[in-house]
């Protein structure tokens, strides 16, 4: 299904003409074998000769939980995934993957060859932005388990004739030890962990700023188009910083650029939508929205108008950008700020995640933090844990009141005491009884 020529379009015509016949293509492949596509689109006329992009949001939305249903039920059934959401006899799917169930079931998720492929032409866009080509040493950070992390990063050096270096099952001090001796050029790692790979070097004596390490690639968390947690990373490894944002059940759907100026979506084999987090209607420019995504290369286990959980603002370049040389895709300022279940409302205040980080990691002696939100006397609280290196927590408490408008209690926990995190991190808790429990990336 994949093809190999993966180049952006130069226009937004040229761009949405090309999407269009993607998706078309799409359509006529997993249709009617997609039980659950064609159980979910049988009262749409014809969607085979789908006339526009346009016509998508006249079309029902996926959701995981659907997914993640159809699958329980295919696995019942004695064949693993369909009559889920697979479009071929299971004997053809390749590599099987999960979601990492933070929030629910895990999904299962399996691809074919050619999907996998297609996965591979994705990635090879992300190394473009990155500038790694032949010859680099791609250093993976990954326990590489069953959740799909950075499988698809390591498969994709080989592709484009870079050398891939696996670190599962290392300590982070070996893992140290491997990068410096094998002289990796390129670092893959989630921001936080790419950050403790760091911490552990300076404890170790490794000046991180003076290996071969070029460049640092993050994922799996927001934080890599923040510019706080950008500039810790790149001072940290004296390298350059690219985000990238991908999923499981989606693929991987963005890439920043060198200067972080937000996530561009791959839109060549993704196009995404946009719904106002206020009104749920298609969003405008700058408005907090949850991106939505339709593959347009995985046929055997597509996810067309896939309600994320991510939260974006969208912004389209003019045409006189694109005119002058500009990606015509659309971009995300500030990357991935969090997920729809995970926006904290605080006394009336949204907070997000990100901002969290962002105003943390603004001060490079604090080495990682803990956010405890809770309920006393009916009143919504926080407290923040810090390992500070100054055990100066006021200075933090008072930047956390001027950019989030709230009293934060700040405290400072022992150096080495909170947790570290090698894949996406659980830094906040939220304790209030009529909020669900759980652990927020």
């Amino acid at each position: 299904m994949a093809e190999s020529n993966a180049s952006p379009a130069d226009s937004r015509a040229t761009l949405d003409a090309l999407k269009l016949a993607r998706l078309r293509r799409l359509l006529h492949e997993i249709l009617p074998g997609n039980t659950f596509y064609a159980t979910k689109f049988a009262r749409i006329p014809k969607p085979t000769a789908i006339e526009s992009l346009d016509a998508l949001t006249e079309w029902p939305f996926t959701f995981k939980d659907e997914l993640v249903e159809a699958s329980s039920l295919a696995a019942a059934g004695d064949r693993p995934g369909g009559p889920g959401n697979l479009t071929y006899p299971v004997e053809r799917y390749v590599r099987y993957h999960q979601t990492s169930g933070t929030h629910g079931r895990p999904l299962p998720v399996f691809d074919t060859a050619e999907d996998w492929q297609w996965w591979m032409d994705c990635w090879r866009i992300v190394f473009e932005r990155g500038r790694v080509q032949a010859g680099d040493r791609v250093f993976v950070a990954s326990s590489f388990g069953p959740y799909v992390g950075f499988w698809s990063a390591f498969d994709a050096a080989p592709n484009i004739g870079a050398m891939a270096i696996p670190s599962g099952g290392l300590s982070t001090v070996a893992r140290l030890d491997l990068l410096r001796t094998v002289g990796a050029t390129v670092l893959v790692a989630t921001p936080s962990y790419a950050l403790h790979l760091a911490e552990v070097a300076r404890d170790q004596k490794i000046d991180t700023a003076a290996l071969p390490v070029r460049l640092v690639i993050v994922a799996g968390e927001p934080g890599g188009s923040s510019p706080s947690v950008r500039s810790r990373l790149a001072e940290a490894w004296g390298a350059a910083v690219l985000d990238h944002a991908g999923a499981t059940e989606v693929g991987p759907w963005g890439v920043g650029d060198l200067q972080g100026h937000g996530l561009d979506v791959i839109e060549p084999w993704f196009h995404a939508e946009f719904l106002a987090v206020e009104t749920g209607l298609p969003a405008a420019a700058g408005q907090l929205a949850e991106l939505v995504l339709t593959t347009l290369g995985r046929a055997g286990a597509p996810v067309i108008r896939y309600r994320t959980g991510d939260l974006v603002r969208p912004r389209w370049p003019a045409d006189a950008e694109v005119a002058a040389g500009s990606c015509p895709w659309v971009r995300l300022d500030g990357g991935v700020l969090g997920r729809v279940d995970d926006m904290l409302i605080i006394r009336g205040v949204n907070v997000f995640p990100g901002a969290i980080d962002d105003i943390v990691r603004s001060f490079p002696e604090i080495v990682e933090y803990r956010l405890t939100v809770a309920n006393r006397d009916s009143l919504d609280t926080m407290l923040l844990e810090i390992e500070d290196h100054l055990d100066d927590p006021g200075r933090v408490a008072m930047e956390l009141q001027l950019r989030l408008g709230l009293r934060v209690e700040v405290m400072v926990a022992p150096l080495g005491s909170l947790p570290r995190f090698e894949s996406k991190g659980r830094r906040i808790s939220d304790q209030r009884p009529h909020v669900t429990r759980r652990l927020i990336s």
